[in-house]
């Protein structure tokens, strides 16, 4: 293994001035340093958890142990999705044993001095580190999106890792938090795309999930494209990328800050057409869809301008068939701005149902005869045929909304050719 170069300050924090918690959080941070072979730590401003999600015991056991041994985040850290709604509590089915464990988990990591966000796309909130800020990220979609159109730089990091780093402010200094790791190895052109594709919600997800699938865990450079990306749009892609691939950051010319320094080390280029899109769409679409049970939206949770669109929608329209269930997952700040708005009484009044502090495909909330859903969400597609043993359609927005109307699946093609 490397060998590591501590300040003092942090072989301080190893020995234990800090407390028995830091210490422990710091010699995970230094083990795993030395496993990806870095020469230092890096100071960082900010984590944001992705292990408050229950999975079972041992996560549960190692947060507890961190607050009995008294330990607290020194950097501003979010929190991902846990297992509840905690402001709606009967939208989820969880048995007692494991609702009150899910609990426990949620708890620990506020008592830990995390925030409690309870959100997939902290960026969306006032989670937002600045330009070159090093940082600790868990969940694909958020380091994706840091490393991205922020341009922030945090590696991949997981359960464990991530409140590790907010205890003690440090992360290895390897991966996507060194120059050379982020630098382009293959590029994907998207002149061959027409406008109208490219203006759709849903196409920047499907073609996320194709630059997966070509990529793997190398940095891809997106070119080709003369208008610049709406956020949106690159939440989506980044949401897909992460999910079928193992990329952690990409470049799209004319729009994230790192692009206009990409090309020299680019060596692949494929011209994506619009029947390559097509395939990536109909790849997140099961063969056989069958009945329509219900729609889900908001993997990543909504932005305040999805939902305005996804209230415009409803508004233009007639109520959901009361065959179909939907669903908008969104977080709570957001949630707050569309209920002063009046929006959440509009969706209600519709038939859509707000859901927050968690996601539709990590925990029981859809009713347990569902069979096919519809979805907008590259990521929920990609997930939820093995998270559920559901059957998934994916389509836009306008899509998922007409079906909902009409009970069954309706698409309009036309923008895909």
């Amino acid at each position: 293994m490397t060998d590591m170069a501590l300040t003092a300050a942090e072989g301080e924090l190893r020995d234990g001035a800090a407390g028995p918690a830091v210490a422990l959080a710091m010699r995970l941070i230094i083990g795993l340093a030395r496993t990806l072979g870095a020469r230092s730590l890096v100071p960082i401003t900010s984590a944001h958890v992705d292990g408050c999600l229950h999975h079972g015991q041992a996560g549960l056991d190692f947060a507890e142990r961190l607050v009995e041994l008294g330990g607290h985040v020194v950097v501003p850290t979010s929190l991902n999705v846990g297992s509840l709604d905690l402001l709606h509590p009967g939208l989820v089915r969880l048995a007692g044993a494991e609702r009150h464990d899910a609990r426990r988990l949620m708890d620990a990591y506020t008592a830990l001095g995390a925030a409690p966000t309870w959100t997939c796309a902290p960026y969306q909130d006032t989670h937002r580190p600045a330009f070159g800020e090093h940082i600790a990220w868990a969940e694909s979609n958020a380091i994706a999106f840091a490393n991205s159109v922020l341009g922030a730089r945090t590696d991949r990091y997981g359960d464990f890792v991530d409140i590790c780093a907010g205890l003690t402010g440090r992360a290895p200094y390897a991966g996507l938090h060194l120059d050379e790791n982020r630098r382009a190895r293959i590029e994907l052109d998207l002149s061959l795309l027409p406008a109208h594709t490219l203006h759709l919600d849903a196409a920047w997800a499907a073609l996320g999930h194709l630059t997966g699938k070509l990529a793997a865990d190398r940095v891809p450079l997106l070119t080709g494209w003369p208008e610049v990306v709406p956020e949106d749009h690159l939440k989506a892609f980044g949401a897909a990328a992460a999910s079928r691939g193992g990329i952690g950051l990409f470049h799209i010319a004319g729009t994230t800050p790192e692009a206009s320094a990409q090309g020299d080390a680019v060596s692949e280029v494929h011209r994506i057409t619009p029947a390559h899109l097509r395939a990536a769409r109909d790849e997140l679409s099961s063969p056989y869809p069958g009945r329509l049970d219900a729609i889900s939206l908001g993997t990543p949770h909504l932005s305040i301008t999805e939902f305005a669109e996804l209230v415009a929608l409803v508004r233009a329209g007639a109520p959901m068939s009361p065959t179909v269930e939907v669903w908008a997952a969104t977080n709570r700040t957001t949630a707050a701005v569309a209920e002063s708005n009046g929006w959440l009484a509009d969706l209600q009044s519709a038939g859509v149902r707000v859901l927050v502090d968690t996601c539709t495909y990590v925990t029981s909330v859809l009713r347990p005869q569902t069979r096919h859903v519809m979805t907008n969400s590259a990521k929920w597609a990609w997930y939820a045929p093995v998270n559920l043993g559901v059957n998934v359609t994916f389509g836009t927005l306008a899509d998922c909304l007409a079906s909902a109307r009409a009970g069954v699946v309706t698409r309009d093609e036309s923008s895909w050719h």
